[in-house]
């Protein structure tokens, strides 16, 4: 019997095999995954449906991940991205992760640790469930945590689900030293290489979102962590 609905994801995979088992151990789990084989398809169908979350194939016929990822990131930069890429191809995963993507498995992968970060983001585990959630003010910018919207005088820039994670988890022990084995942890589960460099991505898009106030810096400390220098 299987487990009460628990939300709807776009999943675009070519592999059969691999799409039976992910299908079937999903949805056990409660999870609905609307399956595609070729990236057109899955396009059309994220233009034409609501989804709560998006796994895609970098290698697919039609349209690569990455493209249908660019194609979603320009009329939603919340939902959340999972990219699945051969194993050993990092350059993949970095380019995944410039396109706007939240996070990253390699095949073969574990349906146990999918299922878990899968949950992470739509519990938005450690971030989204504290009480202060609302507005904040980060120098000069107005971020709006639950709508993940990051603003300074008449701009608005919408930012993914990871992206808002992270400035918010910097924003609340701004001027302290955060380490980086406790970011990855928080965020993403695990604290291993990989990771590491995904959250290194994710640190360069936020300076440059904040880089309109000069008053604001993300400092690496060397061998240890980050630490958000921000005005009190």
């Amino acid at each position: 019997m299987k487990a009460d609905l628990k939300a709807t994801i776009l999943y675009a995979e070519d592999d059969e095999a691999l799409s039976f088992l992910t299908i079937d151990s999903l949805g056990l789990h409660g999870f609905k995954l609307d399956h595609f084989v070729n990236g057109k398809q899955a396009l059309k169908a994220f233009k034409t449906n609501k989804y709560d979350l998006c796994i895609f194939d970098v290698m697919l016929p039609e349209m690569d991940g990455l493209e249908i990822a660019r194609q979603v990131r320009m009329t939603n930069q919340q939902i959340p991205i999972i990219f699945l890429t051969a194993k050993g191809l990092k350059e993949d995963r970095i380019e995944g992760l410039k396109t706007g993507a939240d996070d990253y498995m390699t095949k073969p992968y574990s349906i146990e640790e999918l299922i878990l970060k899968i949950e992470i983001f739509l519990k938005r585990k450690f971030i989204s469930n504290q009480p202060d959630q609302g507005v904040h003010f980060i120098g000069k910018y107005k971020y709006d945590h639950d709508n993940l919207k990051l603003s300074i005088n008449t701009k608005t820039k919408d930012l993914t689900q990871k992206e808002g994670e992270l400035l918010y988890l910097l924003s609340k022990n701004k001027n302290t030293i955060l380490k980086r084995s406790e970011i990855l942890q928080r965020l993403w589960g695990n604290d291993d290489y990989f990771l590491g460099r995904s959250m290194d991505v994710f640190i360069s898009r936020l300076r440059k979102y904040l880089k309109e106030d000069e008053s604001l810096k993300i400092e690496n400390v060397h061998g240890v962590g980050f630490r958000f220098i921000c005005p009190l």
